[in-house]
């Protein structure tokens, strides 16, 4: 993996690549990045919402940034968790195709090193990000507002909050510290909805 991985592709999942993989990927390592913190800041117009009524999916912010800002969730682990996946390299333009299309709603593309959980040598990864400046970018929003948002949003690729859910089990089974108390408060205050709705 080390001395290869310049001249290779690799993605770096932090959302729903975790549990919806890209195809055409040889290599699944669970691991994390630094210098970032992960909110459902993104307003999602093409898949967990609508033009008329955006979803929320998340982004990462540039840690120096969000500590200027006033956040209702006022910490953050110094990990964002996540897995980095190595593309087949006959297939990696095929698969880049088909990310600018699954990100195409405000995300643009970076570059990060990304932590092996296993220790070894940092990797080169790609990854979107859905930056302040972009329209999609909705900011700091109250916990319990944005839960009831989430709970009711739905689009063409499913319920919103089953990509809440869905991130918080798939964060859970990564590694005993690649829990994100953001998507864990959230996840909670929707499920408590869930049950006062039944």
């Amino acid at each position: 993996m080390g001395d290869n991985s310049a001249s290779e592709f690799w993605l770096y999942g932090y959302g729903s690549l975790i549990w919806k993989p890209p195809p055409h990927f040889d290599q699944r390592i669970p691991g994390y990045v630094t210098g970032y913190v992960r909110r459902f800041w993104q307003a999602s117009e093409d898949h967990r919402g609508t033009p008329e009524a955006p979803g929320r999916v998340v982004t990462l912010i540039e840690r120096s940034y969000w500590e200027e800002l006033t956040d209702h969730h006022d910490s953050a682990p110094e990990k964002v968790w996540g897995v980095a996946y190595r593309i087949k390299p006959d297939k990696v333009a095929e698969v880049k195709d088909y990310l600018d299309i699954r990100e195409i709603n405000g995300y643009s593309i970076h570059y990060t090193p990304f932590q092996p959980a296993d220790g070894s040598a940092p990797i080169r990864t790609l990854v979107y990000i859905g930056t302040p400046d972009n329209a999609q970018f909705v900011g700091p929003q109250d916990p319990q507002k944005l839960a009831e948002h989430i709970s009711k949003s739905q689009g063409p690729s499913g319920l919103n909050k089953d990509y809440l859910l869905g991130l918080d089990a798939a964060l859970e089974e990564l590694s005993p510290e690649s829990g994100d108390e953001h998507i864990a408060d959230l996840a909670r205050r929707v499920r408590a909805l869930e049950h006062i709705a039944k």
